[in-house]
């Protein structure tokens, strides 16, 4: 649609721009004749109607609706307020910073933190719905691996989430990364924050599981929105799985299993070679909606499903290139300046938020792991790879596979 100087939508009408914000300068027998202006007039109303009809929620918020005020109840969760409710933060008189605290007493940072013993588990937050968790901040200290979170959605038995914590937002090597991404950013020192939206309809609920022998400390937030979820909104999910080394040689299983309506909405890779030179010539695979033995989406190269190319190497240096974008990121590798080299590791992320992989029934993702050999052929590998797979899909959804053991 064409628009003026004054930012009205105009249509041509007998070979000149009428501005569609005069309609009473528009006779009928002139719209009949342009269909494009009786189009835009159209088109005008409905959306006009559309945005009166439908008041805003405050649940689902980004740069567009800011400015639009609506019903939605703010609120956090934190050691400093274990339920959210309102008017009930900064009352600890008890906590991990009382003694820091003594001086000056209640509201004075008395409980920042929470300590998680060994070989237990932690309820971060339980909320009453219906609601948006919108974004998440936690720094937990010990090894990320072996701290499992995880989250359930209207009271069911099975979790909708479960990953190492350092998975889940993106350093799965238990070393500190810096993550700049619109779905998760790793800050210094080890400030991990998620940005998914989680809509919930009746209950969430967010734990988090040490399994180490040692005990941790977890400073953490939870700020969520209390407002109405449309009735198309599907629930958030996450698994994570791990092969050292691969099953079947040259084939990693992402995520399998899933049935019902949804979309898949991101990946990340804790990858570690076991052969010399490059390894990511495997395709990606998306089955879908009863594919068996070919998919409906196929990939061109490892890098190429992350957005890189030419083996990520930077021409100049002759290293791996590190880079974190909003969408896609090889966002680690160690030891960084090395190339093609036995052992080393990578960190890798793709976010599908602008192109999200729908289904309607089922879905199967796989990557392949391939190298080079003599004779400019193939090689299957039988690497070390772990992975989150994230989506969204309808409930009831099918029970994860059990967490490897060791992890």
């Amino acid at each position: 649609m064409t628009r003026c100087s004054r930012r009205e939508p105009v249509a041509p009408v007998g070979g000149r721009l009428v501005s569609m914000l005069s309609c009473k300068n528009l006779s009928m027998k002139k719209l009949r004749s342009s269909p494009a202006a009786l189009s835009v007039l159209v088109g005008c109303c409905v959306t006009g109607a559309i945005a009166t009809a439908a008041p805003f929620s405050g649940g689902d918020v980004d740069l567009g609706n800011l400015y639009r005020v609506s019903k939605a109840q703010s609120r956090s969760i934190s050691p400093e307020n274990f339920t959210g409710e309102k008017g009930k933060a900064g009352m600890a008189t008890e906590g991990t910073g009382q003694g820091a605290a003594r001086d000056l007493g209640q509201g004075w940072k008395v409980s920042p933190s929470v300590r998680i013993k060994a070989k237990t588990t932690f309820t971060l937050g339980e909320i009453k719905g219906p609601g948006f968790i919108q974004q998440i901040w936690m720094t937990p200290t010990g090894n990320w691996r072996r701290s499992i979170i995880r989250f359930y959605w209207d009271n069911e038995t099975e979790p909708s989430v479960e990953c190492p914590v350092g998975d889940f937002f993106a350093c799965g090597w238990g070393k500190y990364c810096q993550i700049n991404s619109l779905a998760v950013c790793v800050n210094p020192g080890s400030a991990f924050n998620c940005y998914w939206q989680m809509p919930f309809r009746k209950k969430a609920r967010i734990t988090l599981e040490n399994t180490d022998e040692q005990d941790m400390v977890l400073y953490y937030q939870i700020n969520y929105a209390l407002a109405a979820v449309p009735k198309d909104a599907a629930y958030f999910h996450a698994q994570f799985r791990r092969e050292s080394p691969l099953q079947q040689k040259g084939l990693y299983t992402i995520l399998d299993g899933v049935e019902g309506q949804g979309q898949y909405v991101g990946t990340y890779l804790a990858w570690e070679v076991h052969s010399p030179g490059w390894w990511g010539e495997g395709e990606i695979k998306f089955f879908m909606d009863g594919d068996k033995q070919f998919p409906t989406i196929c990939g061109t190269g490892t890098e190429d499903y992350f957005c890189g190319s030419y083996n990520f190497e930077n021409r100049d240096t002759k290293k791996y290139q590190v880079f974190c974008t909003p969408y896609t990121g090889l966002a680690q590798v160690l030891p960084p300046d090395k190339i093609y080299e036995v052992g080393q590791r990578f960190g890798l992320y793709r976010w599908h938020i602008p192109d999200p992989v729908r289904f309607e029934k089922d879905l199967k993702v796989t990557i392949q792991a391939l190298g080079w050999q003599e004779g400019g052929r193939y090689l299957p590998l039988q690497d070390d790879i772990a992975s989150v797979g994230y989506w969204y899909q309808k409930e009831p959804h099918k029970a994860f596979p059990k967490l490897p053991s060791g992890l």
